[in-house]
């Protein structure tokens, strides 16, 4: 190799800070070449300087150990790029803009998961010296936009794969799930929920393998399904009474009213209001002035506060508008209680008569009991068979994840669920009205034991036998996919910390799905496979690049892209994707629809009165021409 030349060029890492390069570049003295990428003409055979090399990113100024930061810092704490910004200023001296650090986040994602499909190899040996893993399917988004499915090895707590998907569909799924098995090998077993696109995009994954391969649905889901089932109607309907007769609108607009009457004396009524609750006379009678007036607003606000009777587990599991029809109740029986008792204070009395005007209504109208006592009966059905599954849907993503203290207890325990269920499935069969006035009961039980029958086999198979290089022995799978729910709540919970909006639906339209990758960076397990340490992250971007420098890892991957062929691309299934909304949303667009709105082209009606006279005359009716 001869000195071809003396390049100057500047850098920055985090552990250097900004300098100034002068790299010596080498040339072969014989003139051999290097054949080009995809047929391009051949290259001279150049030789950088590898101290370069391994700290700075191809054709970049910019450091793998700046890029590695800037990604983590992003995909792994959620940081703003301003934030990012300010702390690479602060910290390290370096200066550089948001738009170059949004740059750097989608090259550092590029480069991530280039280094966990060149890991894959080492990935596969820990699964399979575990005794195999079980793949976790799910997939989110939000708003039906950004959807994202995720394969999830169960056991280890590593998501093997990530893509964006343009609807939930079995023919979008299941191409991604052969990819990643013939990655990692075949998993012992699958969990999923039970959509009907995931359902047949599990059953035709399974159908190729070697061997049998159990497919489990989630127990929390199937709760869930039938708890939608039994439960939405009566729920739905009792929802539309109380928006009808206006009951929350009218109780707040009572509590602001009393509270204006209070005026700036608020906490020192709360403290009348605590005193009185805590006194010592049994008859309650309710007291006069502002003091009566904050005890009839702490009524009201009881009865708005119904969603405290929930468990924050969302519907099913909680019936808020039940809570609200139960509160409604009591507290009838209350004012009018209070009403009978002596009180001279006309304010107070006319307080309470408002009140007990307001939520009197779940009483006198008789729509409301008959939806109250549907959905009560059936909530009790539906509790019996979540006792009977012994779910708690509020699982923390770490103690799931936690190795199982003893395995032979859980055998136990889930034999024991399942017995349960089926001494369940049997007294209903007892306990089903063969006929009578209980049709509701009767369609209750059906629908429930029709879940039980359709499902039953999906929800049984936990356990996993262990080969004996693996230590033998039994292993069981998740009977939830809590461990995949969980994962997504972090990640939206991550997002919104970033961007502070609730509504995630642009955020995750942009965010790509290799970002999925970056929370294995929070498993020590997985971190230790493919670079050591966070620390040996930057130097294992380092050695993606050895073998090509000529340019960086994702300009290379968007030249191999841009010659794939169209027949390589996915068939969109989504009404109205991002790209399809740049093209229909372009002026051109509009302007074409409004000049073909005001065009000469002849109406149908007026062609087809056309069409009339000329039968009328007994001429012979001719094709209508456009001008």
């Amino acid at each position: 190799m001869h000195v071809q030349k003396t390049v100057a060029h500047g850098g920055m890492t985090l552990a250097h800070g900004s300098f100034q390069v002068r790299e010596t570049v080498y040339v072969c003295a014989t003139g051999c070449t290097k054949p080009g990428p995809d047929g391009q003409p051949a290259r001279a055979l150049i030789q950088r300087q590898p101290e370069v090399a391994s700290l700075l990113l191809p054709r970049s100024t910019v450091g793998y150990d700046v890029m590695t930061f800037i990604g983590v810092e992003r995909f792994v704490h959620f940081r703003q790029r301003e934030e990012i910004v300010t702390t690479l200023e602060q910290k390290y001296g370096l200066s550089l803009s948001s738009g170059e650090v949004s740059d750097l986040c989608g090259r550092f994602l590029v480069y991530l998961n280039a280094l966990h499909q060149a890991r894959a190899g080492a990935l596969r040996r820990a699964l399979e010296k575990d005794g195999g893993w079980p793949l976790h399917i799910d997939a989110t988004g939000e708003d039906g936009r950004g959807t994202l499915l995720c394969a999830y090895a169960g056991w280890r707590g590593w998501a093997l794969g990530a893509w964006k998907i343009p609807t939930e569909r079995a023919d979008a799924m299941l191409p991604k799930l052969r990819a990643v098995t013939a990655l990692f090998g075949e998993p012992c077993a699958v969990m999923r929920d039970f959509g009907r696109a995931v359902t047949e995009a599990a059953r035709d994954l399974v159908a190729g393998f070697a061997r049998p391969i159990p497919v489990l649905g989630c127990h929390l889901h199937f709760l869930k399904d039938i708890g939608k089932d039994l439960l939405c109607k009566a729920h739905d309907a009792l929802r539309t009474l109380f928006r009808r007769v206006a009951v929350q609108p009218r109780l707040r607009a009572l509590a602001r009213d009393l509270g204006r009457s209070l005026g700036t004396g608020v906490a020192e009524a709360r403290r009348d209001v605590a005193d009185w609750l805590a006194g010592e006379d049994d008859g309650f009678c309710p007291p006069e002035g502002k003091v009566g007036l904050a005890v009839v607003r702490a009524l009201g606000q009881w009865v708005l506060d119904y969603p405290h009777d929930g468990s924050d587990e969302g519907f099913p599991f909680d019936r808020p508008f039940l809570d609200l029809y139960r509160r409604c109740l009591r507290s009838v029986r209350a004012v009018e209680s209070l009403l009978r008792k002596p009180c001279d204070d006309a304010r107070v009395r006319h307080a309470l008569e408002r009140l007990h005007g307001i939520v009197v209504v779940a009483r006198s109208e008789l729509s409301f009991h008959r939806p109250a006592q549907t959905l009560e009966r059936r909530a009790r059905l539906h509790d019996e068979l979540r006792e009977a599954l012994r779910l708690r849907p509020k699982v923390k993503l770490a103690a799931s994840l936690a190795a199982p203290a003893n395995v032979n207890e859980q055998m136990l325990e889930l034999r024991d669920v399942q017995k349960s269920v089926e001494e369940l499935a049997r007294s209903l069969v007892e306990r089903r009205p063969e006929r009578g006035p209980a049709q509701d009961e009767r369609e209750a039980i059906d629908l429930t034991l029709e879940h039980l029958e359709r499902h039953g086999p999906s929800l049984w198979g936990h356990a996993i036998s262990l080969p004996p290089e693996a230590g033998g022995g039994v292993r069981l799978v998740e009977r939830t996919n809590v461990l995949l729910e969980c994962f997504w709540h972090e990640v939206k919970h991550g997002e919104r910390r970033r961007s502070g909006r609730k509504v995630l639906s642009q955020d995750f339209e942009q965010l790509p799905a290799e970002a999925i990758l970056a929370r294995n960076l929070t498993r020590p397990d997985y971190v230790a496979i493919v670079c050591g340490t966070l620390d040996d992250l930057p130097r294992a971007f380092a050695q993606i690049d050895v073998a090509e420098r000529s340019m960086s890892l994702p300009a290379r991957l968007r030249h191999a892209t841009s010659r794939a062929t169209d027949r390589d691309g996915e068939i969109i299934s989504a009404s109205l994707p991002k790209a399809d909304r740049a093209l229909v949303r372009t002026d051109a667009m509009s302007q074409r629809v409004e000049a073909e709105a005001r065009s000469r082209a002849p109406h149908r009606q007026s062609r087809r009165r056309a069409g009339q006279r000329e039968h009328a005359e007994g001429g012979r009716r001719r094709p209508a021409t456009v001008d």
